[in-house]
């Protein structure tokens, strides 16, 4: 009797060790800035993600605040900690290899979310999880290109050129481009994903005298300026046509409103599960892929209310 009391006890005592050493597990987040719209629903979603988990998970969070020295520093410090993974969210997709070679000589697992680093042959140990931007910039210059019936003239309201978001949207829009040479693009500038940035490039364009029939913005944030811009200087909603990216609640608004001909859904809770997810089954040595990719949705005035 006594040694199947003490094999229980044993039995419960490996079980609680088990269960706290799970729930101890810390991962370090550093988001290449707090500052921005889309990225702050990605953060919450991280963290409700975390809490959501029935043994609990603890993410530190970090603001790197557009500084690449500063980001890493924060993997440094996390590294330091001896954290059990890192996400990061990175500030130049270009400047990631010095956070990848220090996560990966100690040993941590690293997942870049949302911005996919621009050296695509990361190493064992390093995952992404992120959306084909190409895509994107396909999904709403097609959809653009068919209501405009392949002719007419566009400018393009840019994110962050130190971001290969901009670049590839950019790039799914030139794409599509290639096969209407009836539309033209007017102008081509960046707004640095802010809205009030996309508002006062527009008001410039249209106080140069600029006539344009769509603005195709590689953000929502920038697109809803452009629309403010058109609305103040008296142009008819709807006589330009307003294409954004990320289906962001205010975005959502806006296509429903008539603001925005169109978004393209970004899934920030599918982005911040799948970084998550990844970053749990890295530390428990489980077999993982090594970019996850979360689709991207058109958003239409016909099935805007089908988003939440």
């Amino acid at each position: 009797m006594n040694t199947k009391i003490r094999f229980a006890s044993l039995a419960l005592s490996m079980w609680l060790v088990s269960g706290a050493a799970f729930a101890d597990i810390k991962i370090g987040v550093s988001m290449s800035q707090f500052d921005d719209t889309w990225l702050t629903y990605l953060r919450e979603s991280m963290d409700h993600k975390a809490q959501s988990l029935p043994d609990g998970v603890k993410l530190q969070f970090e603001d790197a605040r557009s500084d690449v020295v500063k980001q890493l520093s924060q993997v440094e410090n996390f590294i330091s900690q001896n954290v059990d993974a890192i996400v990061i969210n990175p500030v130049d997709t270009a400047a990631t290899r010095k956070i990848t070679e220090a996560a990966v000589k100690a040993g941590i697992p690293l997942v870049y979310v949302n911005r996919r680093p621009d050296d695509l042959n990361l190493p064992k140990g390093v995952v992404t999880v992120a959306s084909n931007d190409l895509q994107a910039g396909k999904m709403q210059m097609q959809y653009l290109a068919d209501k405009m019936g392949g002719k007419g003239d566009i400018v393009i309201l840019l994110g962050d050129l130190a971001n290969n978001s901009t670049l590839n949207r950019t790039k799914g829009v030139k794409e599509v481009l290639a096969q209407y040479p009836g539309i033209k693009v007017d102008q081509e500038q960046t707004g640095v994903w802010l809205r009030d940035k996309g508002m006062t490039l527009v008001n410039d364009w249209l106080t140069q005298g600029r006539k344009f029939d769509a603005v195709v913005s590689n953000n929502d944030e920038m697109a809803i300026g452009a629309a403010m811009a058109l609305k103040q200087a008296g142009v008819e909603k709807g006589s330009v046509l307003i294409a954004g990216v990320d289906g962001t609640p205010d975005g959502l608004r806006a296509v429903k409103k008539g603001d925005l001909a169109l978004s393209v859904f970004q899934d920030a809770q599918g982005q911040a599960d799948g970084s998550i997810d990844t970053a749990l089954k890295m530390i428990k040595h489980e077999p993982v892929e090594s970019a996850v990719w979360v689709p991207y949705r058109l958003i239409t005035p016909d099935n805007v209310d089908q988003f939440k």
